[in-house]
């Protein structure tokens, strides 16, 4: 219930132009900068290029005009962290996309490392120009890393999402991912850095599912798996998703872009359950995952289980 009354505090601060409540306070951040410095290193440390570039054509053997798909965000957008086109998330998506539509795709990738909420403003700019039938939003843990105050974050999402919706794009977010998860940060940094990623995750799902998107919990990057086997599902720099990683994370993700085109059979639209939509987020942050839309009547959502679908197979990704 917690969870719940925050994420709704958080949505009606960037709703009413408020601060709402930071990520992390003054004193303890004060307390974690010795942590918070380590980590960094320790993440920047490995040394690695730019995410690979994965724009074009996927499924060029489909019939039929192909959808256009835009993906927007930060690093875990962009695919950072993995070697090949093919392995991106952006890459793998566009591939499942086409196999489920049966159509062409046609992948525009504007999303940029390092990016926070508010760049997100720039990026609609770009994703607009190619008139995208879809568009992808991968966001917040820089906003977490940097203590951008949760509504500030929601807002700049928020007005994002009601941009590309009112072009006429089905929008999808896969909001902030648990990065309690990352193994470079140690006790008590991580349980900070749980406890404002989930919150942060909360809130976005509140703004995105009242845009009329739909709106995804990443949670943990899906993940059993990442903490099962963080040597294979985390990339070399212990930060970023690995290729496998990244499979996972579209796993869940895919079957709410096939749903926000119509292309979901019927029988696998039962929800698990329908709520007020801030307790549905509350709900969804604390199982990865979980897609959550907006109900047919009023301030309800319906909570949609994600986390068995089929992963994409990244060595099958092809342009």
């Amino acid at each position: 219930m917690w969870r719940a009354f925050t994420a709704r505090r958080i949505a009606a601060a960037a709703a009413f132009g408020g601060g709402g409540i930071t990520a992390l306070g003054g004193l303890t951040f004060g307390l974690l900068v010795a942590e918070a410095k380590l980590a960094r290193r320790l993440i920047t440390a490995t040394p690695g290029a730019g995410p690979p570039v994965a724009d074009g054509l996927y499924g060029g053997t489909h019939g039929g005009a192909p959808l256009s798909l835009v993906m927007l965000g930060d690093s875990t957008a962009a695919g950072l962290g993995v070697h090949r086109p093919d392995e991106t998330p952006a890459a793998l998506l566009a591939t499942g996309l086409s196999a489920i539509a049966d159509r062409p795709v046609r992948l525009t990738n504007v999303a940029r490392s390092g990016s926070r909420s508010q760049a997100l403003s720039g990026q609609v700019d770009r994703a607009l120009q190619t008139r995208p039938d879809l568009a992808v939003i991968m966001i917040g843990g820089n906003d977490v890393t940097a203590r951008v105050a949760p509504a500030e974050s929601v807002r700049h999402l928020g007005l994002a999402v009601a941009r590309l919706r009112a072009a006429g794009s089905e929008v999808v977010v896969g909001t902030c991912p648990d990065l309690g998860t990352v193994k470079p940060l140690m006790q008590p940094l991580r349980y900070i850095a749980r406890r404002a990623s989930r919150q942060l995750a909360a809130a976005q799902t509140v703004a995105v599912v009242e845009r009329g998107a739909h709106s995804v919990s990443l949670g943990d990057l899906l993940g059993r798996e990442f903490s099962a086997d963080p040597l294979s599902m985390f990339s070399e720099d212990r930060y970023h998703p690995s290729a496998r990683g990244y499979a996972a994370a579209c796993a869940a993700v895919l079957p709410a872009m096939a749903s926000a085109l119509g292309l979901e059979p019927a029988a696998d639209e039962q929800p698990a359950g329908i709520l007020p939509v801030y307790l549905a987020a509350a709900e969804a942050a604390e199982q990865s995952g979980t897609e959550v839309r907006k109900a047919a009547t009023g301030r309800w959502a319906a909570l949609l289980p994600r986390r068995q679908a089929p992963q994409p197979d990244p060595g099958r990704a092809t342009a």
